[in-house]
């Protein structure tokens, strides 16, 4: 999703500049083109080996080369298609609020006539400064503004760098603004829940992350947003909370005709209980208990049989013979795209934050998309249903 693009990190001299090296690694990971300039200061947190070895770049901290005829803070600013300061401190957004130009970072957003967002991070009583306030105010970029919690300094208040997910979705969300424009997108997250009783039922440990980071990414893109969930998420895009498999279809049927693209993240049970109990079932004397099972419909396979013009990719969760199972499904299913991931795997498994998956074509081809977090997966998978 960031093929081409030059994203230039400036980092200053705040504690937060070690959450940095891991948004580069973010931006590599998404194919950009990461350039990083620093202040000397924040050179006290993090080093510049790090930061050239993670971008696989040089790293500009002084102002001035005799390498290159260009200035190197014009020179920055040319290649750059956007520049990202975090952390920023009060000290960098008042300089460059104020036009002033003493170091490398501080000279180049001067110079930078491109889109622009910081990231401010510093003790809350600072940020509260009505200097640093008006000074914020100046400044015509996107700010993203800190979070609350416990700081560094052991003050609790607002001060501390957003999440670097906030950070990477913004920059993304500029760099391809509406490149899914007019695109009405469905996505399924969660595991179905069916009822034995009032009090139990029959669930798995889906957690519905990789299908929530899917909608958020596809609403950045500029898509107009269906998610079709069973757990609790507020959104600024549609959110349609269901509980079993029979809900899930009536909610995802009833968009099918108005949607460009059904993505089926959720992890539909394949089985409900025939006859529900009213009432909750009473332990008896009996070692055993007998619960009928019917089988829920195939919510993927229907849709692909009922499809138009859409595009339909589904999950496909396998504890083994991954690829020989994802192959076979796709078949099966008969949907466009398929995504296999390995559940056995702790480290990309349910309720994981990271996931690896290989995505399969109807036309046989496949892509192995490495080891991620979940965001960065999901900007990866619309990468390339859409290329």
């Amino acid at each position: 999703m960031l093929t081409g693009k030059t994203i230039l990190v400036g980092i200053t001299g705040g504690i937060a500049a070690y959450k940095i090296c891991e948004l580069i690694r973010m931006y590599k990971r998404a194919n950009a083109n990461v350039r990083v300039v620093c202040t000397k200061n924040a050179l006290n947190f993090v080093t510049k080996l790090t930061l050239q070895n993670l971008s696989q770049n040089d790293v500009g901290v002084e102002e001035f080369s005799i390498d290159d005829f260009k200035p190197e803070h014009i020179s920055f600013a040319d290649e750059a298609d956007i520049m990202v300061i975090a952390p920023a401190t009060a000290n960098t957004i008042s300089k460059i609020a104020t036009g002033v130009c003493d170091n490398l970072l501080t000279s180049i957003a001067c110079a930078f006539r491109k889109p622009v967002i910081i990231a401010p991070a510093m003790n809350c009583n600072m940020w509260d400064n009505p200097i640093v306030q008006e000074n914020l105010n100046k400044l015509h970029y996107t700010i993203l503004e800190p979070e609350s919690g416990y700081l560094a300094c052991g003050y609790d208040g607002k001060g501390r760098l957003c999440s670097l997910d906030k950070i990477f979705d913004k920059t993304v969300e500029i760099l391809n603004y509406k490149k899914l424009k007019g695109k009405k997108t469905v996505i399924t997250s969660g595991g179905t829940i069916e009822d034995i009783d009032p009090v139990r039922y029959i669930s798995n440990y889906s957690s519905g992350k990789m299908g929530l980071a899917l909608a958020d990414a596809a609403y950045n893109l500029g898509a107009d947003v269906t998610l079709v969930t069973t757990k609790e998420v507020t959104r600024k895009y549609n959110v349609v909370k269901v509980k079993s498999a029979l809900e899930m279809q009536s909610a995802v049927e009833k968009e099918l005709d108005a949607s460009d693209c059904i993505i089926m993240a959720a992890a539909v049970a394949d089985y409900r209980i025939k006859e529900q109990a009213e009432q909750k079932i009473k332990k008896s004397s009996e070692d055993e208990i007998t619960l009928t099972l019917v089988k829920n419909p195939d919510i993927l396979k229907e849709i692909c049989l009922k499809k138009t013009h859409q595009t339909i990719v589904g999950f496909c969760a396998e504890s083994e013979n991954l690829i020989e199972n994802a192959k076979e499904k796709i078949v099966k299913k008969g949907c466009d795209f398929l995504i296999a991931n390995d559940i056995s795997r702790k480290d990309i498994g349910f309720s994981s934050d990271y996931n690896e998956v290989t995505i399969l074509d109807k036309n046989g081809g496949m892509k192995k998309l490495e080891k991620a977090d979940k965001t960065t997966i999901a900007y990866q998978i619309f990468e390339e249903i859409y290329e």
